[in-house]
């Protein structure tokens, strides 16, 4: 039991450390920077951030989300998008076992990690971070057959058309990102699952945005950031799709 506890530990402290660096990777390669150099600093000041002030979560904490330097305001994205990634990375081998499937279960969290912060920041999602996961999750297919190519094929066929009909209908309602992401996602997740993750993510969206409004963080008719509902529409189907889809059939005779 201590064992079990102790791992559980170890892998939610990795998925801090990893979701860190996936905030750097979400913030600068969007605008064309390096994720190396220069090194961490101050946004507003431009200091270079000490060891201390790059512990994940902890360090917001003791800093009360201001710069030591300059008293300027942190984000609260980054201790928020660490939280999650770390609570997810931790969640993973719960829902889906100790399986070559948890391989493809963080790399999903990992790619949504990034581009969740990259698309409140920039409105954009970039396609070197899509390749770039396009390239893992095949090399992980390869190893792990935990699809039939047939359904990762026409999972990214469906995945793609679907959202560039709908960009199509709507004049540019949905963005080239979305589209390029769906289809990696048809990929991972097969025609069904890609399907109930576009349903699921609309209706996450249509939450999200009227939540927005009645806060006054969402302007009708002005565009919003649509990855964190696909990320979470795509999360659900992968670890709760095939429940989900039992339990409205089930309903349904």
């Amino acid at each position: 039991m201590t064992g079990s506890v102790a791992l559980y530990i170890y892998i939610a402290l990795v998925g801090l450390l990893l979701a860190s660096f996936f905030n750097v990777v979400g913030l600068r390669v969007p605008v064309g920077e390096s994720i190396i150099r220069p090194r961490s600093h101050c946004p507003a000041c431009g200091r270079t951030l000490s060891a201390g002030e790059l512990i994940p979560v902890v360090s917001y904490v003791v800093q009360r989300g201001r710069c030591k330097g300059c008293g300027g305001r942190i984000s609260p994205l980054y201790p928020a998008m660490e939280l999650a990634t770390a609570a997810l990375f931790t969640a993973a081998p719960m829902w889906v076992g100790w399986s070559g499937r948890l391989v493809v279960a963080w790399t999903l969290i990992s790619l949504f990690a990034i581009i969740v912060v990259s698309d409140l920041r920039y409105m954009l999602i970039p396609d070197r971070v899509l390749l770039v996961f396009v390239g893992l999750f095949l090399v992980e297919r390869l190893v792990i057959p935990f699809l039939p190519w047939a359904d990762m094929l026409l999972g990214a066929a469906v995945g793609f058309s679907l959202l560039w009909l709908i960009a199509v209908l709507s004049k540019g309602g949905m963005g080239g990102g979305d589209v390029k992401l769906f289809a990696v996602l048809g990929f991972v997740l097969g025609w069904k699952m890609v399907l109930l993750a576009f349903f699921l993510a609309t209706l996450y969206g249509t939450v999200i945005g009227l939540v927005g409004m009645a806060l006054g963080r969402v302007r009708r008719g002005k565009p919003m950031p649509f990855a964190p509902a696909i990320a979470l529409g795509a999360l659900t189907a992968f670890f709760f799709g095939e429940a989900i889809v039992r339990a409205y059939i089930s309903l349904m005779v």
